[in-house]
């Protein structure tokens, strides 16, 4: 229960570095709300619409490397 303990706790850690890091350097990098080409953006009149698949389709591709870094 520890190990699991520990772990927890240092995954807490990493999302608040990662945050962090999001939230101060995001504006330098990504001054249109951080789409990607290929992620959808639809405004009509008051109504606007964000679909960001490929910004989702490259955090798939990072978690994934990441957790199966960590499983060795």
């Amino acid at each position: 229960m520890q190990a699991m303990g520990r772990m927890m706790v240092v995954a807490g850690l990493v999302l608040v570095v990662v945050g962090a890091l999001v939230w101060w350097l995001g504006p330098r990098f990504g001054g249109n709300g951080g789409l990607l080409p290929g992620d959808f953006s639809l405004r009509r009149g008051n109504v606007s619409f964000h679909f960001p698949i490929v910004t989702c389709v490259v955090v798939s591709i990072v978690l994934t490397l990441l957790l199966r870094l960590f499983q060795r």
